[in-house]
């Protein structure tokens, strides 16, 4: 069975997958090499092009080592019958951690200070800083990253709710999670609002100007999943005439964001250039990931981390 991973995969990590008996790994040092290999397997670890794809004829799995897979699920993998897998519920850790990062950056006023680099802020600076404890985070999508971000949220004394469009796991730490149609009731109940969802046709756009309306005035959004979930324009409006407090956002509607784009100077904006993903441990647990799935897929077990291709997530 011949398993084709990225040639910029750390050699230590290659050997790992080496070590599963029935795998023959495939890491192409060349183009040329790689286009060579490519009819020839059966699992992909990483990403094919839309060229490749055609090409694979004994292509039967793909695994992706992030958790989103929008990126990879192109209308002829939808259409086949090949299996696909991601790393959702493997990547929540960092991107929790980023997720608080960014929302005590703003809410402790700690932008504010790198900003503004004075001691005469001092005041200003206390006088809006906010705590989290004893306020409300409302949790758009309840999967490895949701769940990850109530934990470190009812660490920091926050009561948590949550809506998600299926019957997920619910953490002890969530006090209740509804289906999609509790959604504006989120909004409007929530201080902190976190998007924390993949980005789907269902997804993409959903926090509008509909949405933005009916949350608090002091709320803060939250996003390090998907930008296009957040609709640009009413954003921006919504900040810029205080329907919302402020964003911590480490994703955007468009990337790269200009470097003159209005969120990058407003005072109650954080931002962060889509660097949640990164983690000295991500690849070593995307690795172990593909182990345990390669040896389930040997012993004709279910994956762990199946995509349903027609919700795309």
């Amino acid at each position: 069975m011949k398993l084709l991973v990225p040639g910029d995969l750390e050699s230590g990590l290659v050997e790992r997958i080496r070590a599963v008996d029935g795998v023959e790994v495939l890491q192409p040092e060349t183009d040329d090499a790689r286009a060579e290999a490519v009819p020839s397997v059966e699992i992909v670890f990483g990403g094919l092009s839309r060229e490749e794809f055609r090409r694979a004829g004994s292509l039967r799995w793909i695994q992706a080592p992030a958790a989103g897979v929008d990126g990879v699920l192109t209308p002829e993998l939808r259409a086949s019958d090949v299996t696909l897998t991601s790393a959702k519920g493997f990547v929540g850790i960092h991107l929790a951690e980023h997720a608080m990062a960014l929302l005590l950056a703003l809410s402790r006023r700690v932008a504010r200070a790198a900003r503004t680099r004075t001691w005469d802020d001092k005041w200003p600076i206390r006088d809006s800083s906010i705590e989290l404890y004893g306020e409300r985070m409302g949790i758009v999508g309840l999967g490895g990253t949701g769940r990850e971000l109530a934990v470190r949220a009812a660490a920091f004394g926050m009561e948590v709710i949550a809506v998600d469009p299926e019957p997920v796991e619910v953490p002890e730490c969530v006090s209740e999670c509804g289906p999609m149609d509790r959604f504006h009731d989120l909004l409007e109940r929530s201080r902190v609002v976190a998007v924390c969802a993949p980005l789907t046709p269902e997804t993409e756009g959903m926090f509008d100007g509909q949405a933005f309306s009916r949350m608090r005035a002091d709320a803060l959004l939250v996003n390090v999943t998907r930008g296009r979930i957040v609709d640009e324009e009413a954003l921006l409006e919504a900040l810029r005439e205080g329907r919302i407090a402020g964003a911590c956002l480490d994703v955007t509607p468009v990337e790269p964001l200009a470097d003159d784009h209005p969120l990058w100077t407003m005072d109650n904006v954080v931002l962060t250039p889509h660097t949640a993903g990164a983690s000295p441990a991500r690849d070593g647990r995307a690795v172990d990931h593909l182990c345990d799935n390669l040896r389930r897929y040997l012993a004709g077990e279910p994956l762990v981390g199946l995509i349903d291709k027609e919700k795309g997530y």
